[in-house]
């Protein structure tokens, strides 16, 4: 039994009131060694009921829950917690439980908090406190500064007297504001009468431009159709003596040079160690050459002898006609399989039947116009002094031959076109060499007084 009062059992409410609480107000506290969770509010009362009946006691401080003796010497006695003194402890509890939960409730704050807690809210209440007191202070400033400045009996005087004047001004303002509106009403008449004016000269000025517009839209008329016919006039001389310049071999077979190359149409002729040109190129070149001798010959009603020339493009080739009558191909590669050695004998074959082309045809042409002389001597296989022939020379040599040979072919063109257009009359041609201008020919500089004159046959 506890004694109303003992030491033990204030130890034990000091106990409690230190315990934490959970979110529901209980308190986890262990009676006798078992643990017994006691309730605030509603259910304490519960709690402690159930506590009695099942007859617990507590010790609250000591070791064991059983009931413990008292050896007062002569009384050996167990003294037995009365049942007033249980009410009287339930009742407390009861009634701490129910302040607990009225102070979670008025605040955001659960009761009861611990001390750390309690540290924390009590120190942002006194930065509260010190935030309140600090504005409390600004407002008592502010109500001494405007306590301070209220003006005394001589200067509420002197605004009373400066209100007056402000007054007089006010009405002298007013009544200059009136003269001004009665002057803009005078002007705003003097203004509509003059609009009205204005616009019976714009009326007048508008006729005037509109006659004014219509002679010179007639006049721009005039002028756009004289303009027209001047232009038509100019084009139709321009393109008629186009025409009469006109050269269709140069058009189709435009010779000319890149560096050490002579070309045809753009193909490169020739082949050199620092700028290999693609043999697809050069067989082009080849075919566009030997279809321009082959347009030359029947254009001057040519016939080659020994050699019938056979244009196919990168693949043409020379047959001959007479002896053995074998086909030379006029197109090369840098294979040297064996196959391909004697491809490229009967390539060499091919050229030198080519230069003997070029040199029955040139002196057929020198023949015709006794003034025409080629300018590079061809014997068998070299062109000046260089040999045509790939299979025993280098590649400067034969790139060099080649541009001979383009240009001889480029002096008989010449000579076709020019015989062509003044009817084999006359012919005196001038001394090209390559390079030569992709849209110009030798004899057409020279003899262009002679085709000016000459316009009605070239035009038949």
């Amino acid at each position: 039994m506890l004694s109303k009062g003992s030491s033990s059992d204030l130890s034990h409410l000091q106990h409690l009131n230190h315990q934490p609480y959970n979110s529901r107000g209980s308190i986890n506290s262990s009676v006798g060694g078992q643990g017994i969770k006691l309730h605030t509010g509603s259910n304490v009362s519960g709690a402690y009921d159930s506590l009695l009946n099942e007859g617990y006691s507590s010790s609250i401080g000591g070791p064991n829950s059983r009931i413990k003796s008292s050896n007062n010497g002569a009384n050996d006695g167990l003294e037995i917690l009365s049942t007033t003194d249980r009410a009287s402890k339930a009742n407390r509890l009861r009634t701490t439980g129910k302040l607990f939960d009225l102070m979670s409730a008025k605040s955001d704050i659960d009761h009861p908090l611990c001390n750390e807690c309690t540290e924390m809210l009590l120190d942002s209440l006194a930065k509260q406190l010190q935030d309140i007191s600090r504005e409390r202070d600004c407002y008592i400033d502010f109500l001494r500064t405007v306590n301070s400045n209220v003006a005394s009996d001589g200067e509420m005087e002197a605004l009373e007297n400066e209100i007056k004047q402000i007054q007089l001004d006010e009405s002298a303002s007013i009544q200059a504001l009136r003269d001004i509106e009665d002057q803009q009403r005078a002007v705003r008449d003097e203004i509509a009468m003059l609009e009205q004016e204005s616009l019976a000269l714009d009326k007048e000025e508008e006729r005037y431009w509109q006659e004014c517009n219509d002679l010179q839209l007639a006049l721009q008329s005039f002028h756009n159709e004289r303009d027209s016919v001047n232009l038509k006039y100019d084009y139709d001389a321009r393109q008629l003596e186009k025409l009469h310049k006109t050269n269709v071999y140069n058009d189709t077979f435009c010779i000319g040079y890149d560096g050490q190359f002579a070309t045809i149409n753009g193909f490169r002729l020739g082949r050199l160690p620092t700028q290999p040109v693609d043999w697809p190129e050069i067989n082009a070149a080849w075919g566009q050459t030997l279809l321009m001798l082959h347009t030359i010959a029947n254009k001057l009603n040519f016939t080659f002898k020994t050699y019938r020339l056979v244009p196919l493009g990168s693949f043409s080739r020379i047959d001959k006609i007479e002896g053995d009558r074998a086909s030379y191909e006029l197109y090369g590669s840098g294979e040297f399989a064996i196959g391909r050695v004697f491809l490229n004998r009967r390539f060499d074959n091919a050229m030198v039947a080519f230069l003997n082309c070029l040199q029955q045809l040139g002196d057929y042409a020198e023949q015709q116009g006794p003034k025409l002389e080629l300018p590079y001597k061809i014997n068998k296989d070299r062109i000046g002094d260089a040999s045509i022939k790939l299979q025993f020379s280098q590649g400067e040599t034969w790139t060099r031959a080649l541009k001979y040979t383009l240009t001889n072919t480029k002096w008989i063109l010449a000579y076709a076109s020019s015989n062509a257009a003044s009817n084999m009359t006359q012919y005196t041609p001038s001394a090209p060499s390559l390079p030569i201008s992709r849209r110009s020919s030798p004899v057409a500089k020279a003899n262009s007084t002679n085709t000016r004159t000459s316009t009605s046959t070239h035009a038949q």
